[in-house]
């Protein structure tokens, strides 16, 4: 699936829930079903410096693509966590150096999240563009 592709499907799924208490749930459920991160990945060196809560995110380089894996201690936040990882793991360097990730705006994130969320959201997003900008030195 293109990232584009990828970001309708979740556009999609939040329009159906009209109310953000019914959002906040979803994202709970996201969250849940995210897989926890191994323990010997939850160091300091995989922390989101910009979070409130704890976010740890590892990555992978494969084939020309990178592959995300991340947790967090906050169940709300483990769902941003989760819907980041759909969009961006499995992508190459570029197209994650590329994304706008509009889903973000579109489905409401930046107006509903409170302020240390959005903070964190931004810090987790430019970790992960920061990492496709270390690989794609790699494929050159």
């Amino acid at each position: 699936m293109t990232l584009q592709e990828i970001e309708n499907e979740i556009i999609d799924e939040f329009a159906v829930f009209e109310d953000w208490m019914d959002k906040y749930s979803y994202l709970i459920e996201l969250g849940n079903e995210l897989p926890e991160l191994d323990a010997k990945f939850k160091v300091n060196e995989n922390l989101i410096r910009g979070c409130q809560s704890r976010v740890w995110l590892t990555s992978d380089f494969k084939d020309g693509k990178v592959f995300f894996e991340g947790d967090s201690d906050a169940i709300i936040v483990k769902g941003l966590v989760a819907l980041m990882l759909r969009a961006l793991s499995g992508k190459t360097p570029q197209e994650i150096i590329d994304s706008e990730l509009k889903f973000v705006d579109v489905i409401g994130l930046k107006q509903h999240l409170s302020p240390t969320r959005s903070n964190g959201l931004l810090a987790m997003i430019k970790q992960m563009k920061l990492f496709a900008v270390a690989y794609s030195k790699i494929g050159q």
